[in-house]
């Protein structure tokens, strides 16, 4: 597997838009599907049986040690796919949101993007579906390397930027500017000058997706977009199988027709000395219902570790004067601190 790096869980999305696009062009498409790190068997039937389906995108950081196991998933996004209704509801999910890691023994919340530090994809998948009362069926993880070769390979895209912005090198002024593969890196990347934090870098990453998909819509890109894939296919590890991402081009290219970008926010809270992103419960129970839905499924209320945690601590979320450094009690649980 690839190194994995920060942020370029936007490609993951691509990908799935790449493929749905590809559909007009699904013989050379196949042939590029063969440089993918795929999996060998299917871990659901969803896409064999042509329901919705839910896939959970990852972009992790292995660190600069020369790791390639291991790596908090510094940017999360869960998607839903509705053929039938031709729409795919997203949430960006906030790297730092307190959860329970699903799946390690004995009992421990941390912050969520370690759970793929600790028990890799599965690990992640169960605890996000756990998070959100919501079946993750599939995951792929990106390199942040084919964030570029994707810009780079539509010739640039077009974006308003609300600040300047500045990291890695890389100077992007406030405005609108036509940015290479590069400067849309560092575009999507830059957090700790945005005052909105890491909210304000997931809005910016939809914003570069948003600008790729138009982008790719044209004739002039959507034939070479099997090129784009054998591109992309080092920087991509998925548990679909090549049977299914083949699938997903001919059975699925309507859900891109309508797509609804969502963010989870929370509020913050310092928790043994270190900031947490607390979801309220309403708020989780919003994003469950509406992926829910996506998929077909009846609502379901949330019962979890974090909205019994939340039950605890009423007062938490009644001091609004106090957002920034409230504390948050987790003696009702067994706490284990995040050394990842």
């Amino acid at each position: 597997m690839k190194k994995l790096k920060i942020f370029s869980v936007i490609i993951g999305l691509i990908l799935v838009v790449v493929l749905a696009i590809g559909g007009l062009f699904v013989y050379r498409t196949q042939q590029s599907l063969n440089s993918l790190n795929t999996n060998r068997n299917s871990v659901s039937k969803k896409i064999d049986q042509s329901k919705p389906f839910s896939i959970l995108l990852l972009g992790a950081d292995t660190g600069t040690d020369g790791r390639v196991d291991r790596g908090n998933s510094d940017t999360m996004m869960l998607l839903t796919l509705n053929p039938a209704k031709k729409k795919t509801v997203a949430y960006s999910i906030p790297r730092d949101a307190l959860a329970e890691m699903i799946g390690d023994s004995p009992k421990n919340v941390q912050k969520i993007n370690a759970a793929y530090n600790i028990g890799l994809s599965k690990m992640a998948k169960s605890t996000v579906g756990n998070l959100l009362g919501v079946p993750v069926d599939y995951h792929v993880a990106i390199n942040m390397e084919a964030l570029e070769k994707t810009v780079d390979f539509v010739d640039g895209v077009t974006i308003k930027s609300p600040m300047n912005v500045s990291f890695d090198g890389v100077t992007i002024p406030k405005g609108t500017h036509h940015l290479n593969g590069k400067e849309a890196l560092t575009y999507a990347r830059m957090r700790y000058q945005d005052p909105r934090g890491d909210y304000g870098r997931q809005v910016r990453q939809q914003q570069i997706l948003r600008a790729v998909v138009k982008k790719l819509e044209q004739p002039k890109y959507i034939v070479k977009v099997p090129d784009l894939i054998k591109k992309l296919g080092n920087d991509i590890n998925t548990d679909l199988t090549t049977s299914e991402i083949d699938q997903l081009i001919l059975k699925y290219h309507s859900s891109a027709s309508k797509m609804e970008f969502n963010q989870i926010q929370g509020k913050t809270a310092w928790i043994n000395e270190s900031s947490y992103q607390i979801l309220p419960t309403d708020t989780m129970q919003n994003a469950s219902d509406k992926l829910r839905e996506n998929l077909g499924l009846e609502q379901q209320t949330l019962d979890n570790t974090e909205t019994r945690l939340n039950a605890k601590n009423k007062t938490f979320f009644a001091n609004e004067d106090d957002i920034n450094y409230n504390t948050f009690d987790l003696d009702t649980v067994h706490y284990t601190e995040n050394t990842y």
